[in-house]
């Protein structure tokens, strides 16, 4: 059965899968990085588990996947394909396209961003299903987007399209790991939510999801905590809706696992900031964390299409 090999490669853990000519996934696993080993260990993990996959596919499926699409963290050189950095795995300019085609017989490798290629997955599979004009937005320990059209994911002139989280909505916020302060990131993240929550509760195990649950139950000091991170959101949000002009707007990440505890005051807040800005249908992602796997199922499918059409 043709399939090809699909990764999605996270900060702590892997999630991978064989994925079939309809977009069907055959096969599901995951890893640990090995992270705390350092960056060479990851990338033989990556490696390793890849080649895992790929016998698998033999055993099972009688033939070995015809191609293979990587999503990773961090900044990354599509093109030439390499992870070029990326903080938490610590590595730096990583031939991941190379290592991989070399390790599983020269099959073609796609290698992506890990949001634009949930992204990717978020639009032709789930919430943004024919929408021509969305971004996408997951919420989670950073922020990051997706900027959907027709289809594709635009990636920008070097690779760094979509990195809304570092749009400055606070000139006097916290310091952001970017350099600059105020970033929305430092303010509307899971993280940043975490962190303040910590604060305001008094418990240093609290976290988001702890935050939303007591903002549900009418708790005031977290109330307060969601109204400032969700005016920071919505700030950045503006800003981006006034530059892309989008049909749709995607949220995902942990953030949105709150439901409606999230997305009523989010809406509420982006209409109020709203001036001449047409203003697009604010909608959960569809895929929770099968967007990145799904995406990079895509990418492998998309590059063998590119390849034939060549």
């Amino acid at each position: 059965m043709r399939h090809v090999i699909a990764l999605d490669v996270g900060g702590t853990g892997m999630k991978a899968a064989l994925v079939g000519t309809d977009g069907a996934l055959l096969y599901e696993a995951r890893r640990a990085t090995g992270r705390e080993r350092g960056p060479d260990t990851t990338v033989e993990t990556i490696l390793g588990f890849a080649a895992d996959l790929r016998a698998y596919g033999i055993e099972h499926f009688g033939e070995s996947a015809v191609a293979a699409g990587v999503a990773v963290p961090g900044i990354v050189d599509a093109a030439r394909g390499i992870a070029v950095y990326s903080a938490n795995l610590g590595w730096r300019d990583v031939p991941l396209r190379e290592l991989l085609g070399t390790r599983l017989g020269g099959v073609p490798v796609a290698l992506g961003h890990d949001v634009r290629t949930g992204g990717l997955a978020e639009g032709r599979l789930g919430a943004g299903r024919g929408a021509d004009r969305f971004l996408f937005v997951p919420l989670g320990t950073g922020i990051a987007g997706a900027i959907g059209i027709e289809g594709t994911i635009e990636a920008g002139a070097h690779g760094y399209a979509g990195e809304i989280g570092h749009v400055v909505v606070r000139p006097d916020g916290p310091v952001c790991s970017c350099g600059q302060t105020g970033c929305m990131e430092t303010l509307a993240s899971a993280a940043a939510v975490t962190r303040a929550w910590a604060a305001a509760s008094g418990d240093p195990a609290a976290d988001a999801a702890d935050c939303a649950k007591a903002v549900a139950s009418g708790d005031p000091r977290a109330e307060a905590v969601w109204a400032d991170a969700v005016d920071a959101l919505a700030a950045g949000l503006v800003t981006a809706l006034t530059l892309l002009d989008p049909r749709m707007l995607i949220i995902g990440g942990g953030l949105a696992e709150a439901g409606e505890t999230l997305f009523t005051p989010l809406r509420v807040a982006v209409k109020e900031r709203a001036t001449f800005q047409k203003l697009p249908e604010i909608v959960p992602a569809a895929l929770g964390d099968t967007a990145g796997c799904l995406g990079a199922g895509l990418l492998a499918w998309d590059l063998l299409s590119t390849e034939v059409s060549a």
